[in-house]
């Protein structure tokens, strides 16, 4: 949650929303910003390890482009998933989704 906030705030204008929510056994929790957002061709590589969205902007902001693919990893192997979608703002909108909880 960390990494998927962390470039909420680093990537954001001037929005950072994170929503809660509950579902019978299943947690959702929504990470979405109002900055320049994922493109559409580019949401599921962006858990692939060491890919970044814009090079020249990464080299601006640093980060090494393990955090996206770190965070599915961790999600996955709690039986959930991340998912990248569009923006109501059209920033960027993350999406994990946690199963088992009592």
């Amino acid at each position: 949650m960390a990494n998927l906030i962390g470039n909420a705030v680093k990537f954001g204008r001037s929005s950072v929303s994170v929503a809660v929510s509950r579902a019978g056994t299943v947690c959702r929790i929504v990470v979405e910003d109002d900055g320049p957002g994922i493109p559409e061709a580019e949401r599921t590589a962006v858990f692939s390890p060491y890919y970044r969205v814009e090079r020249s902007r990464s080299r601006q902001t640093g980060g090494t482009g393990l955090g996206l693919a770190i965070s599915r990893q961790i999600a996955e192997a709690h039986g959930g998933t991340v998912v990248a979608e569009a923006g109501a703002n059209g920033g960027a909108r993350l999406v994990v989704t946690l199963p088992g909880l009592s």
